[in-house]
């Protein structure tokens, strides 16, 4: 199971263990003593009742937050629990004519930022381009937040019901529905209805889009005349699938949120459809959805409504043929609705993770933008990005610029970094005849204690701080993995280009950045004095540089790091020189000399 183990209690095995044996108990004696007989035939324009792969819904463990809902049967009252005898009176036969499309037919909305394909065989969406986007594919495309040969192999897409009952999912998403568009606005039309019914189950969708990426849309779904649990699920696969390294199925994860606190739940924390009821959703989200590093399909509540999601979510497995061998991929999915029998009215935002626009939904959304644990180092560097590169519109020459500010506030940190490793080595000698005069001496030994303290005597005595040395190192090093962070998740610096660079955010696929950041590495660590002369320091501030340019080639740090660094050992290089020349070490005795 999912989520958190509680502090007392009962473990999650036994509650998942009772709470099976009971739902199984009350649907069993509701099933045989109160459960509505069914239909001696069903029309011949009926679906069938075989559940379509991949339509079964799982639910997850439940969030701290969040309040599980077991929904009602087929045929009970709206709102009546399982087994609530009071609530379980059949209702009356209702007519209900039959509404259904005699072919497949597809329908298009289309704006400025995107490009969106319905199909009336199961109401659903077949292509979500993002016009302003391009994938990784070699000639690139337009991006396609759907992935149809997964969809097609799982048998779900966005925007196909998540209901209850099986039989009635698949035929649900499996009919033809009538398309009724609605009025123009704008590029396009702007509201698409979608409507079916076998007699039985009656089902509508409206879509209603405003030229932004968020649109409207409203669900209804009746049984016998008799409204159930509904929700939207987006299935089959989600963002940019071409993306190398690393590889889509791990970026890709499920999100929601519950009293403020935003959960992200890749492939390996989910369950497949077998392992938890259809019945049960968590109700008390904020918002829940599907995402990548750059892109996000998120369900919400009307605006102002003060109404709340459910939510649920799981994971399937399809087959991916490589040239050599078949294996098994995981395609997470989730569904969002209201967790009652009313008619589900969502809004939907699918579309990128720009900071800004996110930060101006209700609720915001701009948490989706994933800083990392460095979020208080990596945001502010964002932000200082995007404000320079108002005035400087190549981002690759803005990450120079901020650079270059960058060193120039650190530099009295390198001056007296330069200070104090001087002291330590007019020291030097001292402290290395302390050593040798406790060499003899085993770690665990108390004497051990007595060279330490000498040391630190002899330190305090020339008003010298160990650290200060590389107290400039320390600051820097969040510095480089705050802004690898702001660099990799921010969608302002995907496929961002400079120079013979074409993505910053990825790695230099030329491999020059790296070979001439150990370079620039090493001509600075050249120029610094060293703080000692012990050979084994020297050894590591040798292999320092060559380790470093290595990291960028065979790990995914972006190229606007090793720009970063590149340009902050280049301004080294000038700021040693002028150390250098400011402040000379003093000449060394003559041998035999004291």
């Amino acid at each position: 199971m999912n989520g958190s183990e509680p502090k007392k209690g009962f473990s999650h095995e036994l509650r998942l263990l009772l709470a099976f044996a009971l739902s199984f108990l009350v649907m069993s004696l509701w099933i045989k003593y109160f459960a509505p007989k069914p239909p001696v035939e069903k029309p011949a324009t009926a679906a069938t009742a075989t559940a379509a792969p991949g339509t079964s819904a799982a639910t997850p463990a439940a969030p701290t937050s969040a309040s599980p809902i077991a929904s009602a049967p087929t045929g009970t009252k709206p709102g009546a629990k399982p087994g609530d005898k009071s609530g379980a009176a059949q209702a009356a036969p209702v007519s209900v004519p039959v509404i259904a499309d005699n072919q497949e037919r597809t329908f298009v909305v289309e704006s400025d930022l995107y490009r969106v394909e319905f199909s009336n065989r199961g109401a659903v969406v077949k292509s979500w381009q993002l016009k302003k986007y391009k994938d990784d594919a070699k000639p690139q495309r337009t991006l396609d937040l759907v992935h149809p040969a997964a969809a097609e192999q799982t048998g779900g897409w966005p925007f196909s019901l998540s209901l209850d009952d099986a039989s009635d999912e698949a035929a649900a998403n499996k009919a033809l529905y009538t398309i009724e568009a609605g009025p123009a606005g704008g590029h396009g039309v702007s509201q698409v209805r979608f409507a079916w019914s076998d007699g039985h189950l009656q089902v509508s969708k409206e879509f209603r889009f405003d030229g932004t990426y968020t649109m409207h849309v409203q669900t209804t779904v009746k049984h016998e005349g008799q409204p159930v649990v509904a929700g939207l699920a987006w299935r089959g696969g989600f963002g940019d699938v071409t993306v190398a390294d690393p590889a889509p199925v791990e970026q890709v994860s499920v999100l929601f949120n519950a009293a403020g606190k935003l959960n992200n739940l890749p492939y390996k924390k989910l369950n497949g459809p077998e392992q938890t009821p259809r019945t049960f959703w968590y109700s008390g989200m904020d918002y829940a959805g599907i995402e990548d590093r750059y892109f996000v399909a998120v369900f919400l509540p009307d605006a102002d409504s003060g109404a709340k999601v459910a939510t649920r979510y799981w994971k399937l497995m399809r087959e991916v043929k490589t040239a050599d061998k078949t294996e098994q991929e995981p395609v997470a999915e989730v569904a969002a609705g209201s967790g009652t029998a009313d008619p589900t009215s969502l809004r939907v935002y699918a579309g990128p993770k720009d900071y800004e626009q996110l930060k101006k939904m209700n609720p915001p959304l701009h948490a989706l933008v994933n800083f990392g644990w460095l979020e208080f180092i990596a945001e502010p560097l964002f932000h200082a990005l995007k404000w320079t590169q108002r005035y400087i519109p190549n981002w690759g020459w803005a990450i120079i610029i901020l650079t270059l500010v960058i060193n120039m506030v650190l530099f009295p940190m390198r001056i007296s970094s330069y200070r104090t490793m001087l002291k330590m080595r007019r020291v030097a000698p001292e402290v290395s005849a302390i050593k040798e005069r406790y060499k003899k001496y085993k770690l665990n030994d108390p004497k051990k204690a007595e060279e330490n303290k000498e040391i630190m005597a002899l330190y305090q005595r020339e008003g010298i701080n160990p650290l200060g040395g590389c107290f400039q190192m320390l600051v820097q090093m969040p510095i480089w993995f705050g802004l690898n962070t702001a660099l990799r998740y921010s969608i302002e610096l995907r496929h961002a280009n400079w120079l013979w660079v074409s993505d910053l955010s990825a790695k230099d696929p030329h491999f020059i950045l790296p070979v001439a950041v150990g370079i620039s590495m090493y001509l600075v660590s050249k120029m610094t004095p060293m703080a000692t002369s012990d050979p084994s320091q020297e050894t590591m501030m040798k292999f320092m540089p060559i380790m470093m340019a290595a990291s960028f080639i065979f790990f995914p740090f972006s190229s606007g790091l090793a720009l970063y660094i590149l340009t902050s050992s280049v301004v080294g290089i000038g700021q040693q020189w002028y150390l250098n020349k400011t402040h000379p070490e003093p000449a060394k005795p003559a041998r035999g000399k004291k």
